[in-house]
């Protein structure tokens, strides 16, 4: 068990803080800010309120809406409780929203501004909730939050709480076309207690100093999110929160709060870049930019680092993992271009990467096989997915990621494909299956196979490859509009091609990577 003097639970990690630096700001959000010590207390209350609905330990609750700091408060209080967090997807469609919500059994769903229409909709298909709260007020016909918290005791509730209790439970696009919501744990969360962190093992842009400032603006319903935020809760730094990215906001805020850290998509990077007021921003107390979900192009690297003049640290890792597990640092990144950043680094301090072959055999160096990885980061499984927890993680703890890739003889990790079909566009996971389940209902629609291409903004984004019934008409602009009524926005094909019939092998499996070759011709690797 941890402690308030030997920390290794979110709850436990805001009652350190909440004593060794009460005035501190731990989160702010348009201009209205959270103290540690406010953190502590209000999340308090918060577990009250939500024991006096009968919510217990293992339970699940949901939030649906963009960032704010209050998601961080509930998401405190819940892990004081042993209670289990489920951020969803805000750009989700509505099918899939009621998927996920029913998937995880919430009892409670806090609403952000702007989605209690969404919930007011779907309300009569989602089977266990039972009570719905405006995360920053009165919401509709929904009540809110705050003044429901202010009517409980702010006293520790001093429920048991232990580093291997479930704390978040994230969704993940899915194989099958259902997504799966991986479990983390407050120990995957955060593998040391505050006590065990040696500066000596960290790379300088893992240390942070009380009065630093770090900006959130990636969605917290990814764990580049949630998991960057209470990384800085679990340093003891402030934190920024913006509802969702915006290079504008960002440029301001940076100058504004002399902010030392961001994490970002390699997008992002890009979008930021191209903004009018970038040149006239003062970058000085930047100190670091970390990116991941997909690599950078070396131009734009060039770009980034001439502009911004900071340090850039590629993360490696998934939802699966807790999020990063290996990273290529500085020191690594050189404008001029090296063979190392082609990689995305080495493996951070407890964790263990191997390549192995189909049979689960590790392969020398230089050879592609899938990545695995075994570390105290990996997610404790899928929720209610016996069967996919153990396709994915073997008796011996380690983690079959679905990307291909080789070690070189230094231990830096090079990705060059897919194991799985998945595509990556914009930092968002996308499994083929999830769009073609959606395309398929379409009554003209004999066939179809998803892929994805290169795309210079996104990175990769989403082509359909549709095979119509016979006599069968429909345009482009007909299946992209079909597929936005079935799922989010981000997922949907960006173009469509429609063929004759779709190549598969003897066993009638799609031969998708048929399909891709001719757009990832000349390409080193066949990810973008």
């Amino acid at each position: 068990m941890s402690s308030i003097d030997d920390p290794q639970t979110i709850g436990d990690i805001a009652r350190h803080y909440a004593k060794e630096q009460p005035d501190s700001i731990a989160f702010e959000f348009e201009g209205d800010e959270t103290s540690f010590a406010q953190l502590d207390s209000r999340s308090n209350q918060a577990a009250h309120a939500m024991q006096s609905l009968g919510i217990k330990r293992g339970d699940r609750i949901a939030y649906l809406g963009k960032n704010t700091h209050t998601y961080f408060e509930v998401l405190v209080g819940a892990a004081k409780l042993g209670v289990v967090m489920t951020p969803v997807n805000w750009r989700l469609a509505k099918p899939e929203v009621t998927y996920v919500l029913n998937d995880c059994q919430a009892s409670v769903v806090f609403v952000a501004p702007g989605f209690d229409t969404m919930i007011s909709e779907i309300r009569p298909k989602l089977d266990h909730v039972e009570k719905v709260f405006g995360i920053l007020g009165d919401e509709g016909e929904f009540p809110g939050y705050p003044a429901w918290r202010d009517t409980f005791p702010a006293s520790d509730p001093a429920s048991p709480c232990d580093p291997e209790d479930e704390a978040i439970q994230l969704y993940t696009s899915g194989t099958t076309g259902y997504p799966k919501g991986a479990i983390m744990t407050h120990r995957s969360l955060f593998p040391n207690s505050l006590f065990d962190v040696d500066e000596t093992e960290q790379m300088d842009w893992q240390k942070s100093k009380q009065g630093e400032v770090s900006l959130l603006a990636m969605p917290c319903f990814h764990i580049s999110g949630t998991g960057y935020g209470l990384s800085n809760l679990f340093n003891g730094t402030r934190s920024i929160v913006l509802p969702e990215y915006d290079p504008t906001q960002a440029l301001e805020l940076i100058e504004q709060y002399a902010i030392s850290k961001i994490f970002m998509v390699p997008a992002a990077i890009q979008i930021l870049l191209n903004h009018p007021r970038v040149n006239e921003v003062d970058f000085s107390d930047l100190k670091y930019i970390t990116y991941g979900a997909s690599p950078i192009p070396l131009e734009l690297m060039k770009q980034a680092m001439d502009v911004l003049g900071c340090g850039f640290v590629q993360m490696y890792g998934m939802t699966e993992t807790s999020g990063t597990i290996v990273a290529l640092n500085p020191e690594d990144h050189d404008p001029k271009g090296n063979p190392r950043m082609r990689s995305v680094g080495t493996p951070l301090k407890d964790v263990e990467i191997k390549i192995i072959d189909e049979d689960g055999n590790t392969v020398a160096p230089h050879v592609i096989g899938e990545i695995a990885t075994r570390s105290p980061k990996n997610m404790k499984g899928y929720w209610n997915r016996p069967e996919a927890t153990a396709e994915t993680i073997d008796a011996e703890g380690w983690l079959r990621t679905g990307d291909a890739g080789y070690l070189d003889e230094d231990g830096y990790l090079y990705i060059q494909d897919r194991v799985k079909d998945m595509i990556i566009s914009g930092g968002e996971n996308i499994y083929p299956a999830e769009v073609e389940n959606a395309l398929y209902a379409h009554p003209m629609i004999a066939d179809v196979a998803v892929i994805g291409i290169p795309s210079e903004k996104w990175g990769e984004e989403v082509k359909a490859c549709v095979v119509l019934k016979e006599g069968g008409e429909l345009s482009q602009a007909d299946v992209i509009a079909h597929a936005r009524e079935h799922i989010a926005g981000y997922k949907c094909p960006k173009s469509v091609d429609f063929i004759e019939a779709l190549p598969r092998n003897p066993s009638g499996k799609i031969l998708r990577k048929d399909l891709r070759a001719p757009y990832w011709e000349g390409k080193e690797r066949a990810v973008n």
